[in-house]
């Protein structure tokens, strides 16, 4: 990681400077704040400062906000300064270390900042190949567009990929593509040049720059002005960029991985999305499923997200309940991974007893967690009560042979005639899926092939 500090005070940063450099941590000195500024434009990529209390904080973070940089800011000061600390967190640090420093205090601090949040955790076949394809193009330096619903871990697979590469101990940086200004995105890739418009007070170094060496992540690419999109290809196919009034092209290594929840291929048909720029970012596509599509992981996640949250409160680890497994099963995750990991944080907090009960699910306005999953007056929810009636008796007087025959032959419809698809899907080898459908063929069934379905084989 790295780690810059600002001040002094009278030598005791020092030692904390000594300590984060013998846990492997790359440690810049500031003086004062306009340095520290001009190192945070500088592309270096800082992931932690560590702040005299005595310096302006307040100021620091304002500037960094101003500019949109982003790096959590730590304040340090002697033991006995209780009122410097409640004044550096009021002012938005993050949190007060008090010096002399302790070096399992300072460990501590690192490992929770250095700490990535890759929580890839699953047990579902739909996500487990997602995963397996991840890993086996992480080595190489291929473009990756991940696409997926919103809330279905975009960036945690970024940054696991990026952790699986060959460029691991190198920057990460994220730029949120939707989140900022369109006048401004430009100058947040490529940096400018002190003057370059009105407010560009001094040079910045750009996304592009920062990144250089690792992994630059374009999150939501889909929400960039398609005259922006033009300049993007270039940086990408020519490996150089552009500083706002700059004098001469600057060169560039990194991988890119571009995030879309939107479909790109409809874009580009829309003229709001450029073909080429799609062709050089999607050399690779990991599409992740929406949770509704990957139930096997909804307790899987649940289960990890309640021991996360109770750990991160200090509360006592609470199982969850029968009863609140069974509705969680039900729910429909339109938020998907993001609304699960949010209804787990609030039902921690909320639970009592010895397990995490079904009364703790609540949506958050405070409303029954039941009423999104079970109305009784939708006609989504009324169509398909008949329809599981209608499923049920059409299974009655039938053989066991017969009905899996017909979930057989339609799971591979569903799947195009994919054998290795619908062998996962149905839980069973591809042998046993291949034998049992020589034995239909023979018996005179009609049986897709690959690239088919029954019902276009009818017409």
């Amino acid at each position: 990681m790295r780690l810059l500090i600002l001040g002094n005070l009278g030598g005791q940063m020092a030692s904390a400077t000594r300590m984060a450099m013998e846990r492997g941590a790359k440690v810049i000195h500031a003086d004062d704040r306009d340095t520290a500024l001009d190192v945070l434009r500088g592309g270096q990529a800082i992931d932690l400062l560590m702040v005299d209390v005595a310096e302006d904080i307040k100021g620091l973070i304002d500037a960094m906000e101003r500019e949109r940089i982003t790096a959590p800011v730590i304040a340090c000061g002697v033991k006995n300064d209780a009122d410097a600390a409640v004044r550096a967190i009021k002012n938005g640090a993050r949190e007060y270390i008090p010096l002399p420093p302790d070096p399992a205090l300072i460990a501590a601090v690192l490992a929770a900042v250095t700490a990535e949040e890759i929580d890839l955790v699953f047990q579902d076949p739909a996500m487990a190949r997602v995963i397996k394809l991840a890993e086996q193009i992480a080595p190489s330096d291929a473009s990756i567009m991940i696409t997926g619903e919103s809330g279905t871990g975009k960036e945690v697979m970024a940054r696991y990929v990026h952790a699986k590469s060959s460029r691991a101990q190198m920057p990460f940086v994220s730029v949120n593509c939707a989140a900022i200004p369109e006048h401004l995105l430009e100058s947040e890739l490529f940096g400018h040049e002190k003057g370059a418009f009105t407010g560009a007070l001094a040079r910045r170094i750009g996304k592009f720059e920062e990144a250089s060496g690792g992994t630059l992540l374009l999150d939501e690419v889909s929400e960039m002005d398609v005259r922006l999109q033009a300049k993007l290809l270039r940086a990408i196919q020519e490996q150089v960029i552009d500083r706002l009034g700059g004098s001469k092209p600057v060169p560039v290594d990194l991988r890119i991985i571009a995030t879309s929840n939107r479909d790109l291929t409809q874009a580009v048909k829309e003229g709001t999305f450029r073909e080429d720029l799609l062709f050089r970012l999607n050399v690779v596509n990991l599409a992740l499923p929406a949770l509704r599509e990957r139930p096997a992981d909804i307790l899987a996640l649940a289960d990890h997200f309640a021991k996360k949250y109770a750990k991160a409160n200090g509360f006592p680890l609470r199982p969850v309940s029968e009863a609140a497994k069974t509705r969680l099963m039900s729910a429909p995750w339109p938020g998907n991974v993001r609304e699960l990991e949010n209804t787990l944080h609030r039902a921690v907090l909320l639970a009592s007893g010895p397990e995490i009960g079904s009364d703790a699910l609540i949506t958050p306005d405070g409303a029954d967690f039941a009423a999104q999953s079970v109305q009784p007056n939708s006609s989504a929810v009324q169509k398909a009560a008949m329809t599981a009636e209608a499923v049920t008796r059409a299974l009655v007087g039938r053989t066991v042979a017969e009905v899996e025959q017909d979930l057989i032959l339609d799971t591979l419809d569903h799947c195009l005639g994919n054998r290795t698809h619908a062998a996962n899907i149905l839980g069973i080898s591809i042998r046993t899926l291949r034998n049992k459908l020589n034995d239909y063929s023979a018996q005179g069934a009609e049986v897709p092939q690959p690239g088919q379905a029954r019902t276009k084989m009818a017409g």
